[in-house]
């Protein structure tokens, strides 16, 4: 009797190192081959189409399209906007994160069909390679993973020759900058990247200006969560952040270039454009000065940045997790209002919200004009009293005082 072949899930971008783990696995290792495409918002409909017939040509048994983009946003985009996670205040936590959720939905997918093992076509020189074995060894117990680009140290060449050799003649030439599409921005490789000592050019970036505005943008909260974008109200929360992205990518808003140290311990630069997660996350932070309380937002800023570490450094499925999600959540209650932007060309500028929580409207009294809830003697020994501690150590060290 033909011995059963194993089944293998390949994690399938439609990009080189994932074509040639379909092909090879099937060709030379006599796997059954099921090609599965993760999509976290980042594929178009007509490239998921071009990803199912190339899967197919490439020898797959099977292609899927894991479609997971609300969970996601609900177990992910949603609380890095309550942190206003930026990492190293710079990078929306954008890649990494995707990687969490397309690694959780290739690992249920390969018990849901008992799949033999895994395979991802990541390198050896990043981040991904742990996001992706760290999610499938504990989601997946017991199944095998296959990384062919990495323990081969196969180069681009290398893949590509065979490909060709075996009918496969999609374009992978190599391009002077790789990019990650994505619902939370896009990452830019390569080229000047690749030098401390350089930027970007305006060729290296997908969206370039169209507008020279000055144009108006309004974004409103409800609970912490996007609700609307111009006065139209959204349900569809992912529907919200592209309208804030397309009128965003107009202005080529939200571009930079991030240096932070990696998983593995060297340092790496990446450049991105994310029009909607900068637009929003400025919003929303800027209506937070509004709605929350001095202690809430200095304590929410320690919590949201380990949450982004954590997300980033593949950490997600770490129990306290849901500890720290549960804190941000609590914290906005109050985060209600519509926040208005001003855009113009690679920048844009918070201008002013209209919140029921607003806490600068108060019957107490306004900023250096009037004092409503205690008097002038009040004041002075407040003054004093809170001096106290200072007084006492500089009558102690007077040689101290500058």
């Amino acid at each position: 009797m033909e011995e059963k072949k194993k089944k293998v899930v390949v994690a399938f971008s439609g990009g080189l190192d994932t074509s040639y783990n379909v092909m090879y696995l099937t060709r030379e290792m006599g796997y059954e081959v099921y090609a599965a495409c993760a999509n976290t918002g980042g594929f178009s409909q007509e490239q998921l189409k071009t990803n199912e017939e190339n899967a197919y040509k490439l020898g797959a048994v099977k292609y899927v399209t894991l479609d997971v983009t609300q969970e996601y946003y609900q177990k992910s985009l949603r609380y890095m906007v309550y942190g206003n996670v930026l990492r190293n205040n710079c990078y929306p936590i954008s890649v990494s994160s995707e990687r969490i959720f397309q690694a959780l939905a290739i690992a249920r997918y390969a018990k849901e069909i008992g799949a033999d093992a895994i395979a991802h076509g990541s390198t050896g020189a990043g981040n991904d390679q742990i996001r992706f074995d760290m999610t499938f060894l504990v989601m997946a117990p017991g199944v095998e993973i296959i990384t062919l680009t990495r323990d081969r140290n196969l180069s681009r060449q290398e893949e590509v020759d065979y490909l060709n050799a075996h009918g496969f003649h999609a374009d992978f030439t190599k391009l002077k900058y790789s990019y990650n599409v994505g619902i939370w921005g896009t990452s830019i490789c390569g080229g000047e990247i690749l030098d401390s000592k350089q930027g970007l050019p305006e060729s290296a970036y997908l969206k370039h200006p169209t507008k020279e505005g000055p144009e108006t943008l309004t974004i409103g909260f409800e609970k912490g969560e996007i609700c609307s974008v111009n006065g139209k109200t959204y349900t569809d929360k992912i529907a919200a952040i592209q309208e804030v992205e397309r009128i965003g990518a107009s202005y080529a808003i939200g571009r930079d270039c991030h240096v932070g140290d990696t998983i593995i311990g060297i340092k790496g630069r990446v450049g991105f454009e994310a029009a909607a997660p900068m637009l929003i996350i400025g919003a929303h932070r800027f209506l937070e000065k509004y709605t929350l309380s001095k202690w809430q937002q200095y304590w929410k800023d320690q919590i949201a940045n380990w949450y982004g570490m954590f997300l980033h450094e593949s950490q997600y499925l770490e129990p306290v997790m849901p500890d720290m999600e549960a804190m941000l959540e609590s914290s906005q209650r109050n985060v209600n209002g519509t926040v208005t932007l001003e855009l113009r060309p690679y920048c844009f500028q918070t201008v002013g919200c209209d919140s029921p929580d607003d806490l600068v409207k108060n019957k107490l009294g306004e900023y250096g004009e009037t004092a409503k809830a205690w008097t002038g003697e009040d004041a002075k020994g407040f003054i004093k009293v809170t001096s106290t501690a200072l007084r006492a150590y500089y009558l102690a060290h007077p040689d101290e005082r500058k």
